[in-house]
């Protein structure tokens, strides 16, 4: 699900390995717009996909989540890491962890309706 709104790309002439969330496509988008309308404060832009990743993923490996920088734009959330093949291991299991917070969008509604109050919003 959101195979198009989701990429890991890498980049090993800029030593960079990101992984993408293309928050306005279509589907994504509207997964958004779900949720903000359950919570004012969950505008899902970029900023606010990068503090419920950061959220998720955190809980699940925080130690992953210490090592990867981000960079939120409107449009967007990037997570990225140097490139190595440690790092590229690192970036795929990120990758995974983001296509599994979105591949059951009840499931996330219910995640964010339950710990809202703990997630640092934009």
């Amino acid at each position: 699900m959101y195979d198009d709104s989701i990429k890991l790309i890498e980049m090993p002439e800029h030593d960079s390995i990101s992984v993408c969330v293309y928050n306005e496509h279509d589907g994504l988008f509207a997964l958004g717009e779900r949720i903000n309308a359950r919570h004012e404060q969950a505008y899902m832009n970029g900023y606010n996909w990068d503090a419920l990743i950061r959220f998720y993923v955190g809980r699940k490996d925080a130690a992953l989540m210490e090592n990867v920088e981000t960079d939120p734009e409107a449009g967007m959330f990037s997570a990225y890491m140097s490139h190595s093949s440690e790092n590229l291991t690192a970036m795929k299991q990120f990758e995974a962890y983001v296509r599994e917070m979105v591949s059951n969008d009840e499931r996330l509604i219910a995640s964010v309706d339950a710990h809202v109050a703990e997630i640092e919003w934009d």
